[in-house]
């Protein structure tokens, strides 16, 4: 995690990162802000990789992995497309051999298409496939949500081509609970058709806005500014691991410094009542000691506010000079890593 200075203004700074992740059309959607599900400041700390959160696969993911390959199927044997797999290109293992991205031109820009589509010629790449698998249909009721279409947009933008084709599968529980029953049909299954320049003619601005989203801020090295509530995941995760402004180091410093005049007053004026009391408890269980008798486990000895308890038991303990002259101490010695800090 990069070492982080919290500024005013709800922002943080790190230095300037010399490597990055890239802008994918997630990303592309939310630093636009036109994605609901995350934040721009989410995006740039993955991005710097400041901090992202963990992925851990669900229900959602796990049936959207298993059905895509099925909608695949289903655009070739019912539309008779000619459609295009990432192993196709790069094999089974594409993933590890892209390292998660299809556009190495693209200095900022990247990720990775689901499918493309070719033409009749059966050789150019006419389209873009993005597939997607939902349980809320009433999203996809009027339009496509805006945030997957600009990830589409994006991919198709930077393949160069024009045409984006979203498909759509509608689950419900028992989809989810087992995903590898479901057949897409006509029923639970659409597909939207649309071009990047329709649909955005103002796309070359959207690029504009993000590459200049990353001058200012990433390559900038300090954050957007984080939303308390939207961001609190990430903001734990951070504060766990580095000072905030509620953590300055200069105001440890001095509070720490006052409490340390105070404890060393306090600690002087019991000094000598202390090394009293330790003499005392000495004599008190020398006493005690004696009066154990065969079988006996502990001795009590009451005052009028407080009870002196001795207990007595028997304990096994390794004679670490006879281990150490046999040669066997080194072989069973474990060493640990200790932290000791002293105040002067």
């Amino acid at each position: 995690m990069a070492d982080i200075k919290w500024l005013e203004g709800n922002r943080i700074q790190i230095a300037p990162p010399k490597r990055t992740k890239k802008i994918t059309g997630t990303r592309f959607a939310t630093i636009l802000g036109l994605n609901p599900w995350s934040t721009a400041f989410e995006m740039w700390c993955a991005i710097t990789k400041t901090y992202e959160k963990p992925f851990e696969d669900t229900i959602y993911t796990v049936a959207g992995k298993t059905i895509e390959p099925k909608q695949a199927r289903y655009m070739e044997q019912s539309y008779g497309m000619d459609i295009v797999r990432p192993s196709d290109v790069w094999g089974e293992d594409y993933f590890n051999k892209t390292w998660g991205d299809f556009f190495p031109e693209s200095k900022h820009l990247g990720g990775m298409w689901d499918y493309l589509m070719k033409g009749e010629d059966g050789k150019t790449i006419e389209a873009v496939l993005e597939m997607k698998t939902t349980k809320r249909a009433e999203d996809w009721q009027n339009d496509v949500p805006e945030y997957y279409a600009l990830q589409a947009a994006l991919y198709a933008y930077l393949y160069g081509v024009d045409d984006v084709i979203m498909v759509a599968s509608f689950l419900d529980e028992k989809d989810y609970a087992d995903p590898s029953k479901y057949v897409p049909n006509i029923k639970n299954t659409i597909t939207v058709e649309f071009k990047v320049s329709e649909r955005y003619p103002d796309f070359a601005r959207m690029i504009a806005e993000v590459e200049s989203w990353w001058g200012e801020y990433v390559a900038g090295g300090i954050s957007p500014v984080y939303d308390e509530k939207k961001d609190a995941e990430i903001l734990a995760a951070l504060r766990t691991h580095n000072l905030t402004p509620d953590t300055d180091i200069n105001a440890l410093i001095k509070e720490a410094e006052g409490l340390k005049v105070e404890v060393d007053k306090a600690t002087s004026a019991i000094a000598d009542k202390e090394k009293r009391l330790k003499e005392v408890n000495d004599i008190i269980k020398e006493h005690a000691m004696k009066q154990f008798r065969d079988g006996d486990k502990k001795v009590e000895i009451k005052g009028s506010a407080y009870t002196w308890t001795v207990s007595r038991s028997e304990t096994t303990t390794i004679d670490k000079k006879a281990l150490e002259a046999d040669g066997l101490l080194e072989k069973y010695q474990k060493k640990s890593e200790q932290y000791r800090m002293t105040v002067k």
